[in-house]
């Protein structure tokens, strides 16, 4: 069944357009986007179906959904695939997991150059990974490892960060073995940390040097070449935060971490508290004060404005694979680390024949019948009618869940 309290698209259908008109200028079109495929999610103006209980009759209506990686409620079905198609590629070893963190400083740089800096973050925490594990000082052995990209903190202020979660080992540089970190430690973080800095920091200034960079409003004198050297000179003396946090205990919190952050987007439904008076207030964590539970209050305006934020350019890739789980020779080298695992013999990339529709798709994937009916509990839902874009039908409320 839908949840019955206040959504992200609550506030987007009652304010967003109010607020669009506003700003228009300064939206991209990927934000004008996401606004509009939010407010128009699962109503009718995208279509859907009529469902009958093929034993009590019930009907109820399920609008189409608009599938947009910026939806809470769009990701189940993505989140579910991606885990199952994980699980097969989970070895018998320890899994750590990294975060990389870059200075306020820079993150203002990120907010006007997204795409740029974001590939830069992407591309310098891998080789920081791979560097410092294949040196023999520290490990001396090929990880494999995929890394997340979040944008946001709780209070839904511009955080972008990267969350990695590797493999505590990996093959030797001829292949012959398999070489495990120590036990509860993986790398050094005071290394990682300035080697990532010193990485980040160039090829900054490479796409400052190649033109790729813009500056605007506050950040426009950086446009200068002397006054950029010198913002990046201050950021060089800053410790850049690198942190790796314990191991995970089993293959099964892998699993049920890479549920909770691959598919998130900046704020979930069941953190919305209300919608009032034109006010927005939200639970989040205060993790500067003991992770506390606080509930905070912003005006729609301002609640939109920092949700649009994080939303990431056209086609760009949030999770990617490095090392051993490289997309490229994945299928080889994971075969290759079983065997040095001792580990049984399976296919890492076999993959449960598709259904024929989403519902049922998604009930294979998340063990969850869709299509019981929710009234008797003994029947199942049947579609007795098709509704083009924009149709309505005689039967009872949408079903939004």
């Amino acid at each position: 069944m839908g949840r019955s309290g206040p959504e992200v698209a609550d506030i987007f259908r009652r304010y967003g357009a109010a607020w669009r008109e506003q700003h228009w200028r300064s939206l991209s079109t990927e934000r004008r986007a996401a606004m509009t495929a939010i407010e128009r999610c699962r109503t009718a103006a995208l279509g859907g179906h009529v469902e009958q209980c093929d034993h009590c009759g019930e009907r109820r209506i399920s609008y189409n959904s608009c599938r947009s990686r910026n939806f809470p409620k769009c990701q189940s079905l993505a989140r579910a695939e991606w885990i199952e198609a994980r699980q097969a590629e989970l070895l018998d070893t320890q899994y750590f997991h990294v975060v990389f963190t870059i200075p306020d400083q820079i993150a203002a740089i990120v907010f006007q150059n997204a795409g740029t800096v974001y590939d830069i973050m992407f591309r310098t925490a891998a080789e920081t990974l791979r560097t410092i594990a294949a040196d023999p000082k520290h490990l001396g052995a090929e990880i494999g490892f995929f890394s997340v990209l979040h944008t946001w903190g709780q209070n839904l202020l511009h955080h972008p960060h990267l969350h990695c979660v590797v493999s505590g080992g990996g093959p030797s540089p001829d292949g012959s073995r398999w070489i495990a970190c120590r036990p509860d430690f993986f790398l050094p973080v005071a290394v990682l940390s300035r080697l990532f800095r010193r990485l980040f920091l160039s090829a900054l200034q490479k796409s400052f040097d190649t033109g790729e960079l813009q500056f605007f409003s506050s950040l426009e004198p950086l446009r200068d070449p002397t006054a950029f050297q010198r913002y990046l000179n201050e950021v060089r003396r800053i410790n850049w935060v690198v942190y790796a946090k314990p191991p995970f205990g089993s293959a099964e919190q892998v699993v049920h971490y890479v549920g909770r952050y691959t598919h998130r987007v900046a704020i979930s439904n069941s953190r919305i508290v209300d919608i009032e008076d034109g006010r927005v207030r939200f639970r989040w964590k205060d993790y500067r004060h003991g992770s506390q539970q606080k509930v905070m209050t912003l005006d729609a305006g301002e609640f939109i404005r920092r949700f649009l934020i994080h939303i990431l350019p056209e086609g760009f890739k949030r999770i990617r694979y490095y090392g051993f789980l490289g997309n490229r020779y994945r299928k080889q080298k994971l075969a290759r680390c079983r065997e040095l695992l001792g580990m049984i013999s399976a296919d890492a990339h076999s993959e449960p024949e598709d259904p024929s529709d989403c519902s049922e798709k998604a009930e294979h994937c998340t063990a969850a019948c869709l299509r019981q009916c929710p009234s008797c509990h003994q029947g199942r839902m049947v579609c007795v009618e098709v509704l083009g874009p924009g149709s309505f039908s005689a039967a009872r409320s949408p079903d939004t869940s």
